[in-house]
C-alpha cells in the first residue's frame, strides 16, 4: 500500500510539471519564503490501516486470527500555519480533519473468512511538524518534514463491535515539493503517520448488552489495535 502511494505522487508531481509549463519560468513568488509566518490550506486523500496484535488465549476452545481485509479511500481537509525558523527550517501546525474507514474480518482456525466489519473514524488530528527545506531551483523546493501531535476521533459508533477509543498520539513524517506559481504556492506532500495508544476499547469498558456473541468475537479475540495512516495531500500556500 506504502509502494502504490508513493507510485501516485510521483504521478501526480510529473502531471503538474507537465500541465503547467509556467512553474519553469523564473521569479516567481521571490520572497514568499522569507515571511516570518504565513498561511494556507490542505486537500488531499487518505488511506488508514492498523496494527493488530492478536489475543494468544482460546475463545471457546477455538483460535481466532483477526486482520484487516479492505483499506477504504478517505479524504482529508486542514488548514496550516507556518513559522520561519530559518533559511532552510519552518515549523509548521496543520489542524486536519480525515474521513477514513478499514473493514476487520475474522477467521476460525485457518477456515475461510467467518466475518467482516466496517470501523469508520472522523479523526482532527493536531500535529506539528519541523520542516527542511533543500535549496531553491528554479520554482522547485522539495523538503522532508516530521512531527507528531494527537488526534481526536468523532466518528465512533458505540452500536459496532469494535469500540475505538477516542483520542491517539501519533508521530508523523514526510516529504514533498513546493512548486511556486505566479500567486501561489502549491505543495503535493506525502506523510505516514503511526499511533502510539492501544484503540481498542474492551468490552468491560463499553454497553456491550446490544452485541451478539459473535460480534463480541471482534473484540475479544484482539489484543492490541493501533492506528496508521498514509496521507497525499496538496497544500495551497
Amino acid at each position: 500500500m506504502l509502494n502504490k502511494n508513493i507510485i501516485a505522487f510521483i504521478f501526480v508531481l510529473s502531471l503538474y510539471t507537465a500541465f503547467f509549463p509556467k512553474v519553469n519560468a523564473q521569479g516567481n513568488l521571490p520572497y514568499a519564503d522569507d515571511k516570518l509566518i504565513h498561511f494556507g490550506f490542505s486537500l488531499g486523500l487518505n488511506t488508514a490501516d492498523f496494527g493488530i496484535t492478536p489475543r494468544d488465549t482460546l475463545i471457546n476452545g477455538n483460535s481466532y486470527f483477526t486482520s484487516v481485509s479492505a483499506l477504504q479511500p478517505g479524504f482529508s481537509v486542514g488548514v496550516i500555519t507556518n513559522l520561519r525558523l530559518a533559511r532552510y527550517w519552518n515549523l509548521r501546525f496543520n489542524p486536519t480533519l480525515h474521513f477514513s474507514g478499514r473493514d476487520i474480518t475474522y477467521r476460525k482456525d485457518t477456515t475461510l473468512a467467518t466475518g467482516t466489519t466496517t470501523v469508520n473514524s472522523i479523526p482532527l488530528s493536531f500535529p506539528v511538524y519541523l520542516k527542511y527545506s533543500a535549496e531553491r531551483k528554479n520554482n522547485y523546493r522539495p523538503y522532508l518534514l516530521g512531527g507528531g501531535g494527537v488526534y481526536f476521533d468523532f466518528g465512533r459508533n458505540k452500536e459496532k463491535p469494535i469500540l475505538l477509543k477516542p483520542m491517539d498520539y501519533f508521530i508523523e513524517f514526510g516529504a514533498g515539493c513546493d512548486l511556486y506559481f505566479s500567486f501561489f504556492k502549491l505543495a503535493p506532500e506525502l506523510k505516514f503517520a503511526i499511533g502510539f495508544n492501544n484503540m481498542l476499547t474492551p468490552l468491560e469498558q463499553r454497553n456491550a448488552g446490544g452485541l451478539t456473541e459473535e460480534d463480541k468475537i471482534y473484540t475479544t479475540s484482539i489484543s492490541k489495535l493501533t492506528n496508521k495512516m498514509i496521507t497525499l495531500s496538496f497544500n495551497f500556500e
